[in-house]
């Protein structure tokens, strides 16, 4: 499979601080590659070095055939690459068709390509009725929408996300979600950034976790799931108190939860919940629901949640 980028040694310093720590990692053409980690991982450091915002430090950064480092390719890179960062840096007094003319005029669009170009992506980001709207009078998600096709001006063979979703209302996350799912199928490279666990796993065919500048983790969501948790968790909550006379035969709620925790491959105990990493979710139920017939109890899926704070210890809110 023909390589998008690949990174080797990647590293990055400002002054004594390591932001990128001697990274590698290769992504294919054609997937939606994420990276995910808790602010200051080191993310934000390297996806600046690959759209090429900042040079690289040290180490080998290669994308789409052209070396990185250096410098010295930055505006053949800078033509196939296409940005839609977390920030709204659109033009609010302009209207959405006119920020997108604008903006192809950069890529050396006559006049006539830059509409044409406007009419095309506006239809791909279903914003077509809102053409002629002034970007101020838009919704959040439309702006998003709108910044997407921005960043597909220059019919870029890669695109960067830089949490994409961030802010937006469950309804116009999923529709960003359509369009960034729309590009894959047009062959586009995507690479994500996110905040949304669940948006990860929709949409990222492999990512890497990264903290203090190092990948700890990488791989397609779920063999990392298979890899560093069970396959589904019992959530049990223990508020203190509750369930002194815990089961049928009057067990201490100590006694049922030190019973509970070693059924698990792993458990965690916070102060009003009881978390427990399982294969067999259903039997560690009914055994809860005998221990401790009053504790409201859930069974889930797994998820890349589960891996971050098994691998990180920490959220990615920190």
């Amino acid at each position: 499979m023909d390589v998008a980028i690949k990174a080797t040694g990647l590293r990055k310093s400002y002054g004594d601080f390591v932001a990128v720590d001697g990274v590698d990692f290769e992504i294919p053409k054609g997937v939606c590659f994420g990276f995910l980690g808790p602010n200051g991982a080191g993310k934000t450091t390297t996806m600046r070095m690959i759209y090429r915002a900042s040079p690289v430090g040290d180490g080998s950064l290669e994308i789409l055939g052209h070396e990185a480092a250096g410098g010295r390719n930055d505006r053949k890179i800078k033509q196939k690459i296409g940005v839609v960062p977390q920030e709204d840096n659109l033009d609010q007094e302009l209207s959405v068709r006119e920020n997108l003319e604008v903006f192809a005029r950069f890529y050396g669009l006559d006049r006539k390509q830059a509409k044409a170009r406007a009419v095309e992506l506006l239809d791909f980001v279903r914003l077509s009725e809102r053409a002629d709207s002034k970007v101020l009078e838009l919704s959040g998600g439309m702006k998003r929408r709108v910044l997407i096709a921005r960043g597909l001006v220059g019919a870029p063979e890669l695109v960067v996300l830089d949490e994409p979703t961030t802010g937006l209302d469950p309804q116009a996350r999923i529709n960003l979600w359509e369009r960034m799912r729309d590009l894959k199928r047009k062959e586009a490279t995507l690479i994500l950034t996110t905040h949304y666990m669940d948006e990860a796993e929709q949409l990222c065919d492999s990512l890497v976790i990264m903290d203090k500048g190092k990948i700890v983790a990488q791989g397609r969501p779920r063999d990392l799931i298979r890899q560093h948790v069970s396959s589904h968790v019992v959530e049990i909550e223990i508020a203190a108190g509750r369930h002194a006379n815990a089961g049928p035969s009057g067990e201490s709620a100590a006694g049922a939860i030190a019973e509970l925790s070693a059924l698990a491959k792993r458990h965690e105990q916070h102060q009003d919940r009881l978390l427990l990493y399982v294969d067999n979710g259903e039997e560690v139920v009914t055994r809860a629901a005998q221990l401790l017939p009053d504790a409201e109890t859930l069974l889930r899926r797994s998820t890349l949640e589960d891996v971050f704070l098994r691998i990180t210890g920490r959220g990615l809110e920190e």
